[in-house]
């Protein structure tokens, strides 16, 4: 089954504290210089969505970071907002898993190689690149995320991520958590 690939990202804007309207391939840029900076080093790739509830809206912030580890990262989001309140939490978790998925898409297998092409040569003096899909789910016993974190780690994989659930899951959890609860700071 092929996915119809970044269709409703076409055209939208990465953002973070410092910049606003970046497109993916100015996203994609910032990650290859900021590997460059040290190619010898551990690398994490993570993408993952987050969301609030507000009165008449819900906002969806999904964060991409590329963390060097033990030595820095750098960050962007990219928020989507929908004009009605997600109650259902199934419904909720799997448009964060949705448009975690968009954003995976957007890194084919091109713009992957590229990186792992930067990793490789220092792959002896231990370097590494994981690209990971963070969900906001956790697998506690009894309770009703362990249900879905199944099927939303089924589908993370499916679209060549990692999956990594609560309490791993920072950038879903944290990272992303941080923009839905002041949308009209980042939004305006």
């Amino acid at each position: 089954m092929k996915h119809h690939r970044h269709s409703s990202l076409t055209g939208r804007k990465f953002m973070n504290l410092s910049e606003k309207d970046m497109s993916f391939d100015e996203v994609f840029q910032r990650i290859i210089r900021f590997i460059e900076k040290d190619p010898a080093a551990n690398y994490r790739l993570m993408v993952g969505t987050d969301s609030q509830v507000h009165k008449l809206h819900t906002v969806f912030v999904t964060g991409i970071v590329i963390q060097r580890q033990g030595k820095g990262a750098w960050a962007c989001v990219i928020p989507t907002v929908f004009p009605r309140k997600y109650m259902n939490l199934h419904e909720k978790i799997s448009m964060e898993t949705s448009l975690t998925e968009q954003v995976a898409f957007l890194f084919d297998d091109k713009k992957k190689n590229q990186l792992i092409d930067m990793i490789l040569p220092h792959i002896y003096q231990g370097s590494s690149l994981t690209l990971e899909g963070h969900i906001d789910v956790g697998l506690e016993k009894r309770s009703l995320s362990r249900f879905l974190a199944g099927e939303m780690m089924a589908r993370i994989e499916s679209s060549g991520l990692e999956p990594v659930v609560k309490p791993e899951s920072f950038v879903a959890s944290g990272y992303a958590n941080r923009y839905t609860k002041t949308p009209s700071k980042f939004l305006s």
